[in-house]
């Protein structure tokens, strides 16, 4: 029974630590948009166009 006098007050510093947390991750943008930057990924290469120069193939045909 002792036990809890320990445990009650630490599980309700980390909860209040998580939504401190969150909080302060909200109010500072965190979470503004969360769909644009798992599409970055996905668009960050820019389109290559290959030339007849850089093609090793095409040299050896020569």
């Amino acid at each position: 029974m002792t036990v809890l006098y320990i445990v009650l007050p630490l599980a309700l510093l980390i909860a209040a630590v998580a939504v401190g947390a969150f909080a302060w991750s909200a109010k500072s943008g965190q979470l503004d948009d969360l769909e644009t930057p798992a599409q970055r990924a996905l668009l960050d290469d820019d389109p290559v166009d290959p030339s007849p120069a850089d093609d090793p193939q095409e040299s050896t045909k020569a």
